[in-house]
């Protein structure tokens, strides 16, 4: 035999057994999960199933035992029928199994298949004594801010989840359809985008522990924070690309210890090259908003309906068709500030030329347009950041904010000030031209007109949902919160009078609930470095 074909059957063999294993290390990685079983394997019953996930009820009786098993793979819940002698241990809500069974058409209601159990065993208990979710209970979300840990075990927060990974998608599909090159910006950066101030300082553990000695350790040679935005490091990109975006986190240290502001969220922002006009910038942030929008819609929508059911907004729906549909409106600043003038009886306080929209006089300006998505252009220079271009009355910006009903502002964008001599003057007149040579460098090099905006996902997501109760809460569109002082999971202690614990409303009668919250409010140990808050 040569020694070419004897190379030749090693190698198939060694392929071959390459092959099995993989296919094996699939299996074991990817297994079968409730969406597969009820939307590929409806017309194959008959077929063994192996499945795992948690249980969302169980009804035992006295010769059959039923429940109701889901992954998160889809919305639907897998029902599960067996013998009630098939596990020995206890069976309740939350606990986590392995079943084994076969597909069997559905004599119940509300499936077409269901799983004939012949072996269900519990891989992780689950004291129902102590869990607080309870099966068909609506929670409000007061009562699931205590448990950021645990509440996406629930079908309202698994929705909201669901929505957002469709959003997140969407969102990189547009961009990549309509040739935007995804990028990572830095998050450690000695630049303070939007000039806030707020910003969380870095200092590692030894910069700490010498701040009183004569030599203070320094990581950095110069103060370095965590970043408020990545357009400036993103118009670095668009100096050889014509266009650009970034998907990541973002960092406030706004000492506001509501649920409308997080310390730590996610921010859409784009870079268009060689754009002398907003108008172009203006129909990009447009196109996007319906593109994702419509996406979510029709792969969520009964979902979405459920949560518009929730809502305290009426016509909702319409709403939603004008978001997708209609030619959103555009209007100056100073017009803006007009139309709220002309309607100041229904405002809280009259606006003058210079001051900044409140969200009060944002929702009435989307209200007036009825309910059309409203873009607002040519703000006063002094209420937008030092990079907006400025116009040729040397008084406004070239700069956009678009408002959407109920929410206020989605979008912020401008054009970029591209002119060198404008922007040095800016930065000097600011105190800022130390950290921000390497800006001015993008103006000495082949500079080009250029425009960008950015979006907060969260602001998207809670538009689309509409739920009564996260309407303008990022908090509750985010799995693992972190905000003014609460870094960590909210630890919960539940002290029990009786023999359960509360598990409805949240309202506290015999039961004691304690919340044990992070005290970290000005030092949060990140193991590694702490983040000092600073303004």
């Amino acid at each position: 035999m040569s020694a070419s074909v004897c190379y030749s059957k090693i190698s198939g063999c060694i392929l071959q057994r390459f092959s099995c294993h993989h296919r094996s290390a699939f299996y074991r990685c990817y297994r079968q999960s409730v969406k597969d079983v009820i939307s590929i394997l409806p017309n194959k019953t008959g077929v063994p199933v192996n499945i795992r996930g948690w249980l969302r009820n169980v009804r035992k009786q006295k010769r059959v035992l039923f429940c109701n098993l889901n992954d998160g793979s889809c919305y639907e819940n897998l029902q599960i029928v067996a013998d009630p002698s098939i596990c020995q241990s206890e069976l309740s809500p939350g606990v986590s199994v392995e079943v084994t069974g076969t597909l069997v058409p559905s004599v119940g209601k509300g499936q077409e298949v269901e799983l004939q159990a012949d072996s269900l065993t519990v891989l992780g208990p689950c004291d129902n004594e102590f869990y607080p979710f309870k099966p068909r209970t609506e929670y409000t979300q007061d009562f699931l801010r205590n448990y950021p840990h645990l509440r996406c075990r629930t079908l309202h927060h698994q929705n909201l989840l669901r929505i957002r990974d469709s959003a997140t998608m969407a969102v990189h599909k547009f961009l990549q359809d309509n040739g935007f090159l995804f990028v990572h910006t830095p998050i450690i950066t000695s630049s303070d985008c939007e000039g806030a101030g707020e910003m969380f300082h870095i200092k590692t553990n030894e910069e700490l522990k010498s701040l009183n000695s004569e030599k203070p350790q320094q990581f950095f040679d110069r103060p370095s924070y965590l970043t408020v935005s990545g357009q400036l490091h993103l118009e670095i990109i668009t100096g050889a690309f014509l266009r650009a975006y970034s998907f990541g986190p973002t960092f406030r240290a706004e000492k506001s210890p509501g649920r409308y502001h997080l310390a730590e969220f996610y921010m859409i922002e784009a870079e268009i090259a060689f754009t002398k006009s907003l108008d172009c910038v203006i129909q990009v942030m447009e196109d996007l908003v319906k593109s994702v929008t419509t996406s979510v819609f029709d792969k969520h929508e009964s979902a979405i309906q459920d949560l518009w059911k929730q809502s305290n907004v009426e016509h909702i729906s319409s709403i939603a068709d004008r978001l997708t549909k209609n030619k959103y409106i555009r209007m100056t600043y100073t017009d803006a500030v007009n139309v709220l003038k002309q309607n100041s009886e229904k405002l809280s306080s009259i606006p003058n030329w210079g001051c900044d929209l409140s969200k009060e006089y944002e929702q009435f300006l989307v209200r007036y347009c009825d309910n059309v998505p409203v873009f607002v252009t040519d703000f006063p220079a002094d209420l937008k950041p030092f990079y907006a271009r400025t116009n040729s009355d040397e008084k406004t910006v070239s700069a956009v904010d678009l408002l959407v009903p109920e929410v206020g502002e989605l979008f912020g964008g401008s054009l970029r000030e591209e002119r060198l001599q404008p922007l040095q003057d800016k930065l000097e007149s600011l105190g800022l031209m130390k950290n921000y040579q390497w800006y001015l460098d993008l103006r000495q090099f082949g500079s080009v007109p250029h425009g960008g905006f950015g979006m907060g996902i969260m602001k998207l997501h809670r538009y689309n949902d509409h739920d009564s109760q996260t309407t303008h809460i990022d908090f509750e569109v985010t799995s693992v919160p972190v905000k003014y002082k609460q870094a960590d999971a909210v630890v919960i202690v539940l002290s029990v009078v009786k023999s359960k614990p509360i598990c409805n409303t949240g309202v506290e009668d015999t039961e004691k609930l304690m919340h044990v919250k992070s005290k970290r409010a000005k030092e949060w140990d990140l193991s590694i470095c702490k983040l000092v808050c600073v303004r």
